[in-house]
């Protein structure tokens, strides 16, 4: 009876065991159901914390409420810049005002052909263009640049008076880029390197192959002061003006045939007119650099105060009444002026000339460039002033 009360006890304890194993276990399983739900609330507040902080962080410029922030009126760290006074039309990209004014001064020669001046434009591929900036149209003010190997080689050789010579930064050298340097530096012309976006900015996008030349501006004179070169020489004062003479090379030939036959100076038109070019320069052959160019504000004005000045004006027409080889002006003080090859001198010039000359030509021949009329006229007032009294 011991033996079976204490196997009976025996037996009771790992009752009690498993009962106690059994609760321990429902407590450990609790215990782990309310760690995971800490854990969980833990876990999902981090994320609530974290996914505000982003929407504060999106809607910086909104309340709690979601209200829309109040400004700080521009008196704040980051308060706003202004940009300054509106610049004028005429230098806004893209205005219709910026757009006439690039038309109005484009190159003198792109208007040459419509009025029948001489032979055509350079183009961009011929190596000439002008700046973006430019001044107005024959005012001879702004810089050119001369673009293209060939182009700046022969500029540098005819001596054009010239700034900066731009080489482009990879540009592969040969023949001319070497002889372009050297000219450069013998004639003191700064050498700068560029880049090719650069290159395509300053030229206009011509076709500069890795050089372009900027010319300087030239220094014009005032008309009155030919007269006074004339005097100094103690000569009869010969001078040519250019009447509607759109074409620079024109021009430049125009000044040739002046330092050939003893002319003392060039009249321009500020307006309406060619100025000193590269081109005017190349096809003067480095005449320019000996015969002064005189730019006048009202070209009628001038030769007026020419005519004030006690010298006669004659003006090249084809229904002049005098040929040119008949003129007895042409040993006085004279002024010779040319008009363009298709509309000829214009009314008011014409009106201030003391008489209307004409070259005889055959009767198919309608009209002659004005470089070439000018250099026959010229050459028949020095051959006129040659013979013996």
């Amino acid at each position: 009876m011991g033996a079976e009360a204490l196997s009976g006890a025996g037996g009771a304890r790992p009752r009690r065991t498993g009962a106690a194993g059994a609760g321990a276990g429902r407590a450990g399983a609790g215990a782990g159901r309310a760690g995971a739900g800490r854990a969980g609330a833990g876990a999902g507040r981090a994320g609530a914390g974290r996914a505000g902080a982003g929407a504060g962080r999106a809607g910086a410029g909104r309340t709690k409420s979601g209200k829309p922030r109040p400004g700080t009126g521009g008196q704040g760290r980051r308060k706003l810049e202004g940009k300054g006074p509106t610049p004028p039309a005429a230098m806004r990209p893209g205005h219709p005002a910026q757009r006439r004014a690039s038309a109005a001064s484009a190159p003198d020669g792109s208007r040459a052909r419509r009025q029948g001046d001489g032979p055509a434009p350079p183009s961009a591929s011929s190596g000439f263009s002008a700046p973006s900036a430019r001044a107005p149209r024959g005012g001879g003010d702004a810089a050119e640049f001369v673009a293209g190997r060939n182009a700046v080689v022969e500029a540098l050789r005819a001596g054009v008076p010239s700034a900066v010579l731009y080489v482009g930064a990879r540009v592969q050298h040969d023949e001319r880029v070497s002889e372009s340097l050297k000219l450069a530096a013998d004639r003191g012309v700064v050498v700068l390197e560029a880049g090719a976006a650069e290159l395509d900015r300053l030229t206009g996008g011509a076709l500069h192959q890795g050089l372009a030349l900027r010319v300087r501006p030239y220094d014009y004179a005032h008309p009155d002061d030919l007269l006074a070169r004339a005097a100094d020489a103690a000569q009869l004062p010969l001078i040519a003006a250019l009447d509607g003479v759109t074409d620079p090379r024109n021009l430049g030939a125009v000044v040739r045939s002046a330092a050939a036959f003893g002319a003392h100076g060039v009249v321009v038109p500020a307006r309406r007119g060619a100025g000193v070019t590269a081109g005017a320069w190349k096809a003067s052959a480095g005449a320019l650099a000996r015969v002064p160019v005189a730019r006048a504000v009202n070209l009628a004005r001038a030769l007026q105060s020419y005519r004030d000045a006690g010298v006669f004006v004659a003006g090249l027409d084809a229904a002049g009444d005098t040929e040119i080889r008949d003129l007895d002006l042409a040993t006085a003080p004279l002024v010779l002026v040319i008009g363009s090859e298709g509309r000829g001198l214009s009314r008011i010039v014409a009106q201030a000339c003391d008489v209307l000359v004409r070259i005889p030509m055959a009767a198919r021949t309608e009209s002659l460039n004005a470089g070439v009329a000018a250099g026959i006229a010229l050459y028949e007032v020095a051959a006129v002033r040659s013979r013996p009294r």
